[in-house]
């Protein structure tokens, strides 16, 4: 009981960290603040975190230590060259139906950008075989704009906090497909743990 009702506050907590930049807004011609409530926004407050275990994933990526604010114009060049591999050079059968990834290794952040494959391979040039982490993870699915993912991993990090998980440091994103008619996709968020 004790349980149910702090992993209720918590949830409420991480819905409250996620949604209060999202809702509030200043109005420029004001300064008012005001409360922003489109249906695609409001989405965001489903985000549910959930403990499992997972299996590694292979993967092929590039890899690069960059800043955080380096990160948003080079993690695009680096997929482009994946995906120019997997179309190109890549032996047959090495992608079917995978997802684009981002592996965030440690802190720096040491980054790992690419695909979801069937297997290992031979690197060549940038791109090189890897896989995604096994083993103890929370996990939640962020809905809505990706400019705003930060409130679902910091929402994966206080929810596991509270739990008694500690985080065993790498983290990982998992791009879901597009939707065809707007073209909105969810990001699954994974966090490693170690369990209490």
């Amino acid at each position: 009981m004790l349980l149910n009702r702090l992993s209720r506050r918590v949830a409420v907590r991480c819905i409250v960290a996620i949604l209060l930049p999202v809702l509030m807004r200043r109005d420029p011609a004001n300064g008012c603040v005001r409360a922003v409530t489109t249906r695609r926004m409001l989405r965001v407050m489903a985000a549910e975190v959930t403990v499992r275990t997972v299996e590694p994933v292979p993967t092929a990526v590039v890899a690069a230590a960059v800043t955080w604010a380096e990160l948003p114009a080079r993690w695009g060049p680096m997929l482009d060259t994946v995906w120019s591999f997997l179309r190109g050079e890549a032996p047959e059968g090495l992608y079917e139906q995978g997802h684009n990834i981002m592996l965030y290794k440690d802190d720096v952040p040491s980054i790992e950008v690419g695909v979801q494959v069937t297997g290992s391979f031979e690197p060549s040039g940038d791109v090189a075989g890897s896989a995604l982490p096994g083993g103890l993870v929370a996990t939640a699915i962020h809905v809505g704009p990706v400019a705003l993912i930060g409130g679902t991993h910091r929402a994966v990090c206080e929810w596991s906090k509270a739990m008694g998980y500690r985080l065993a440091g790498p983290r990982w994103e998992v791009y879901g497909d597009p939707d065809p008619s707007t073209g909105d996709f969810d990001v699954e968020v994974f966090w490693s743990l170690v369990a209490p």
